[in-house]
């Protein structure tokens, strides 16, 4: 089969398109025809960092280093423990997370514990895509946030990967959501469902939004968790996806009886299935970028990590 090999840590010249063999697959585990990627910013992290690498893939000695773990395809195989799929079955899903995902391939051994059947009415780059930025969000949400119908929930980079999955999950679940972005993304953020948009560069969103009941913070510096947490009500919930929170963010949230939570998403076919459900009844779409083809995987590197992309970059295998 073909897939895209990282030769060693650096830039993208070190992603090569290699033959390799076709996994085998363990008892819990189906092959899956891959059909479509999604690349998202942690892929290009581990693949320009020693120790991203050796945290999320630990590869062994002489192994081929696959990244990627958003998969969409079709079943193969399967092995003797597997009761949900057969061959023939679409499936999407987050695969192995806490290891070698393997996604930038043709074929890829998935547990069937972090797979959902696609819809029908989903493409399959649009089901890879909607595999760990969808999932990040709705755990970030759903799990963690608590949401429920009525909710002021403030969104940012709301356009972004996992932001536009949010929007759609919180107008879901009834929620008043305010997203922010640049200015060009304004209308795209309305479009995805968002009730205000707050640009950025102009507002101030802590001067805007002090009563939200959950904040979902998407961004990397950590005074923008002082400034999420001043957005924030009291005895509301800050879920950070990037920031560990300091001691004294904690404490500060503490004072305001505020709920902090730094997620790691983790693979899991139940809110994966959760995920396919929104998105066959029509309140989940993905926005799609850029759809690359498998050979041109370090250009989708690239724009992933310009951190302007709206939605989401898929490679179509």
């Amino acid at each position: 089969m073909k897939a895209i090999v990282l030769k060693q840590v650096g830039g993208t010249e070190n992603l090569e398109l290699r033959d390799i063999p076709v996994p085998a697959i363990k008892d819990n585990e189906v092959l899956v025809r891959n059909h479509a990627a999604g690349i998202n910013p942690v892929d290009a992290f581990v693949r320009a960092s020693e120790g991203a690498l050796n945290m999320f893939l630990q590869p062994q000695e002489g192994e081929d280093i696959i990244i990627g773990w958003d998969i969409a395809g079709e079943v193969t195989a399967t092995g003797k423990n597997v009761k949900q799929f057969k061959p023939g079955d679409a499936v999407f899903g987050m695969v192995n997370f806490t290891g070698h995902g393997k996604a930038y391939a043709e074929y890829v051994a998935a547990p069937e514990s972090q797979l959902a059947l696609k819809p029908a009415n989903t493409s399959y780059e649009a089901a890879a895509a909607a595999s760990l930025a969808a999932l990040t969000a709705w755990q970030a949400l759903v799990t963690y946030g608590k949401i429920k119908k009525g909710d002021k929930v403030l969104i940012h980079a709301a356009a972004g990967g996992v932001g536009h999955y949010a929007v759609q999950i919180a107008k879901h679940f009834g929620a008043y959501v305010i997203g922010t972005s640049s200015a060009a993304k304004k209308e795209a953020v309305l479009r995805f469902g968002a009730d205000e948009h707050i640009d950025y560069n102009s507002q101030k969103f802590e001067e805007v939004v002090t009563d939200a009941d959950i904040v979902l913070d998407s961004l990397g510096a950590p005074d923008h968790i002082d400034r999420s947490l001043a957005a924030v009500k009291d005895g509301g919930r800050l879920i950070s996806l990037l920031v560990f929170f300091s001691d004294e963010q904690k404490q500060k949230a503490a004072a305001k009886n505020v709920y902090t939570h730094r997620i790691s998403v983790v693979s899991n076919g139940d809110d994966m299935k959760s995920i396919a459900a929104l998105l066959e009844q029509g309140d989940l779409h993905s926005e799609i970028a850029h759809v690359y083809a498998l050979e041109e995987t370090g250009k989708a590197h690239e724009q992933v990590a310009t951190g302007k992309t709206l939605g989401k970059v898929v490679v179509k295998i």
